[in-house]
């Protein structure tokens, strides 16, 4: 059974930071819980409590909660109230569609002297007659019960009639009660027979699916498609004979169908998960040991050779809002491959890279996955050190014909990389005019300037 655990009301109280101690008002609506325990302990300072909607069964564990002011407990599986002498606070009680047919029980409210609110619609009590007149009469606290107003005529004429009324319920109570004794009997007997068939079922398809001859096994595989059909077939006409069989609504029921709901549920996420382990495993890298192209998860991407920084740069449209745990960047001196959401993606690289020197990266504003990969081999760096020092070379024998000639020396600029002349490079080229040893830079510049 679900019960009610610290991870549960810990998530539950993020308004108050987590912290539970100092918790005033929490919601544990809606969480399948079967069992009310630890409340009593870890939240001390509870004021406000709602239990709606759960499967629980019994009122305990909430006595020690002295400023306790409204507890909401409709929709559960609730038969008696008890168990709210020590909440000394209580203003209102809400235990709407319940099925509290114990009706005496709301005796034990007379010591919440506080408690002004009432609710108990829903319930089979509500069906006695001179119900609203028994509540009204057994507590005198109350000022509304069920959403509408007590007034003080009406309690005097229930005080009036107090005896005859009690006498009533208790009849009714008492034939509730054996009616109750009969539906659990009857609720026993029934689930008895359904493990019993459950365990028929499995017996037989254990028969079926473990074949003693290894020669039916083909056939099996083969009609692996009409084997699920009938699986669903069965399961159709399994829904469809518990959903339209008629039950009494008793608490019992109630928990069978959350059961039966569950269980089918999990059903459906083996089927999911056996059919994901199931599914053909992509083929990356061939028996031969040969790298394929893969791009299973259809994304757009290009591949650039940047041979100024000695580098290849593949850049992966990825969806702009993945989560980036979801990918997943894997590369290789050969090649690369990129896992989204599961799904690879895998490139032969045109050249072999340095996988230590990688890195990944997510832009902000398209969400594009760029990997940038250095080459191992350093060539093209190599090359450019040469070419420029040809270029340098060229120039000086530019300025050099240029000054022989007695013609005027003009500046040359490149304009990408200079928005104005520098003059301090130009000092710094003539004093850079000549090849070769440090010893003979001297000498050509006196030669120049005779």
């Amino acid at each position: 059974f679900v019960s009610v655990t610290e991870d549960l009301v810990r998530r539950r109280a993020e308004h108050n930071n987590c912290e539970i101690f100092s918790l005033e008002e929490i919601s544990l609506h809606q969480q399948e819980i079967e069992k009310l325990e630890h409340l009593d302990k870890w939240c001390r300072e509870l004021k406000i409590l709602y239990l709606q909607n759960n499967l629980i069964p019994k009122i305990e564990n909430v006595g020690k909660l002295k400023k306790l002011e409204y507890l909401n407990v409709a929709l559960n599986n609730i038969e008696r109230i008890e168990n709210l002498e020590g909440c000394e606070e209580l203003k209102k009680l809400d235990l709407t569609a319940n099925f509290i047919g114990e009706l005496s029980s709301i005796e034990s409210l007379k010591c919440n002297i506080h408690l002004k609110e009432l609710f108990l619609m829903g319930n089979p009590c509500t069906e006695f007659e001179g119900y609203r007149e028994f509540v009204v009469a057994t507590l005198h606290q109350l000022k509304y019960l069920d959403s509408k107003e007590i007034e003080r005529s009406e309690r005097i004429k229930a005080l009036q009639n107090y005896p005859e009324v009690k006498w009533k319920i208790r009849e009714q109570e008492r034939a509730y009660l054996l009616k109750r004794a009969r539906e659990k009997e009857e609720a026993q007997r029934k689930m008895q027979e359904r493990k019993d068939e459950k365990q028929k079922q499995m017996d037989s398809k254990l028969g079926f699916d473990s074949p003693d001859s290894p020669q039916e096994k083909p056939n099996h595989t083969e009609g692996d498609g009409e084997q699920e059909r009938c699986r669903t077939a069965e399961n159709d006409d399994e829904d469809r004979k518990f959903w339209e069989e008629p039950t009494p609504y008793t608490p019992e029921s109630r928990l069978e169908t959350h059961r039966y709901i569950e269980e089918k549920r999990r059903a459906k996420d083996n089927v999911r998960e056996s059919k994901k382990r199931e599914k053909t495993a992509w083929t990356l890298v061939t028996a031969e040991g040969k790298v394929l192209n893969v791009n299973v998860p259809k994304l757009q991407f290009s591949l650039k050779d940047d041979e100024e920084n000695n580098q290849i740069i593949l850049d992966l449209a990825v969806y702009r809002h993945l989560d980036t745990s979801l990918v997943d960047v894997d590369v290789q001196p050969t090649y690369i491959r990129v896992l989204v959401k599961g799904k690879p993606f895998q490139l032969v690289l045109p050249e072999e890279v340095k996988p230590d020197s990688s890195c990944a990266k997510r832009s902000q504003t398209t969400g594009h996955l760029v990997v940038t990969m250095p080459k191992a081999k350093e060539i093209i760096l190599a090359k450019q050190k040469v070419s420029a020092s040809v270029k340098h070379s060229d120039c000086n024998t530019q300025q050099k014909a240029t000054r022989r000639s007695g013609q005027v020396e003009k500046l040359e600029v490149d304009p990408s990389k200079y928005s104005f002349p520098d003059v301090t490079k130009i000092i710094q080229e003539k004093e850079q005019t000549g090849q070769g040893p440090i010893k003979l830079q001297p000498r050509k510049i006196t030669e120049v300037k005779k």
